[in-house]
């Protein structure tokens, strides 16, 4: 079996195509994997990584919105789809997974052509322009949302990585928060703003540190490699305060941390419903507005707060925040809300649903 997996662009296409391809070799070693990518996509460095084969296709970028520009796309999608065939020919590919975003259009365009089964897969709340149109060619369509307006949508969940889908946090928080170099015992606030949202999250969250501390509070601060680190003058015997420039194990992180302040991308969603911690979520104020639809039924559940961007403040953290913090029932509750909403066994409902449109098509 050849898998041909449509996710490049970004983190939150090539995680989840990853994340299926890994589950994909442990349940059979020997499937064969390529993903699709352009030459200026962070598959370039991801995919090689994780050693799978990368598939390289022209870039054709898709408007967000119905545009005028929409209808020069074809045109421009020509040379990709044609590339994208002659990748599914030389893979003898048996399924094309798609992620959504610019690579996953002429994926599944051409397995269309080529009549190779077709999975769809949509991280958002919001479905994107290519899984709208990927939608249209199956009836395998996952979704991360159990309310997606999507056409043959079927709720399963967002694949993750095996170190955060299988993450006790309990069982490893004296371990993580040693590694940090944190408290064993004090609560602890993870803030981490991604690479495009962290400036504002960093600003509120200098000008919260003192209150956080003297509420007896402590602090993991990934501020974002391009940014600098804040310089925070804390008083001896205060809980700490842990700036750092990313961090590169999230499981770890997660484990450490009692709450989350964050922005409301679908995979960082995903990931705190699956290990069970509880957020709140500040969506990006651009795009379509998908991050507010991401994490809304989370929150409705219990599981996080959730407050817009220009109303972020060192005074909504103190009046919101901190009695979440300082209360272990109330931590305990969303921590349980939090965990009955995620799916940690998404990977493994998506390599049956790629079992099962082969064998619909086979049939």
């Amino acid at each position: 079996m050849h898998v041909v997996l449509a996710g490049g662009g970004t983190a939150g296409h090539i995680e989840p195509a990853l994340a299926l391809a890994d589950a994909l070799r442990r349940q059979d070693p020997t499937v064969g994997i390529t993903a699709l990518g352009t030459e200026r996509g962070l598959e370039t460095r991801l995919v090689p990584e994780r050693g799978y084969e990368l598939g390289l296709i022209p870039a054709v970028p898709l408007p967000r919105k119905p545009t005028p520009e929409l209808i020069t796309v074809p045109g421009r999608l020509r040379g990709t789809v044609k590339a994208a065939e002659e990748i599914l020919e030389r893979t003898k590919a048996d399924c094309v997974v798609g992620f959504g975003g610019y690579v996953a259009l002429p994926g599944y365009l051409a397995a269309k052509r080529q009549r190779v089964p077709i999975v769809v897969h949509e991280a958002n709340a919001r479905p994107g322009l290519a899984n709208k149109i990927g939608a249209r060619y199956t009836k395998f369509v996952a979704v991360s949302t159990p309310d997606s307006k999507l056409r043959h949508a079927r709720y399963v969940g967002i694949p993750l990585r095996r170190s955060i889908a299988t993450l006790d946090r309990m069982a490893v928080r004296a371990e993580a928060r040693a590694a940090f170099g944190l408290d064993p015992n004090l609560p602890t606030l993870l803030v981490s703003g991604g690479s495009q949202g962290a400036r504002r999250l960093n600003e509120v969250v200098q000008a919260s540190v003192t209150v956080l501390q003297r509420s007896g509070v402590q602090i993991l601060h990934a501020v974002g490699p391009k940014n600098d680190l804040p310089q925070v003058e804390t008083m001896p015997g205060m809980p700490p305060y842990v700036p750092v420039p990313y961090v590169d194990r999230m499981d770890l992180a997660y484990a450490a941390a009692d709450m989350m302040l964050c922005r409301a991308g679908a995979m960082t969603v995903a990931e705190l419903s699956a290990v069970g911690l509880p957020a709140a979520y500040v969506p990006l104020p651009i795009g379509n507005g998908e991050q507010r639809l991401n994490a809304q039924p989370l929150v409705k559940a219990g599981g996080g707060l959730i407050v817009d961007d220009a109303e972020l403040t060192p005074e909504w953290v103190k009046g919101n925040v901190l009695p979440v913090l300082t209360d272990p029932g109330r931590l305990l509750a969303m921590s349980r809300a939090a965990s009955e909403f995620g799916r940690p066994d998404a990977d493994d409902l998506l390599v049956g649903m790629v079992h099962e449109a082969i064998a619909a098509r086979k049939a």
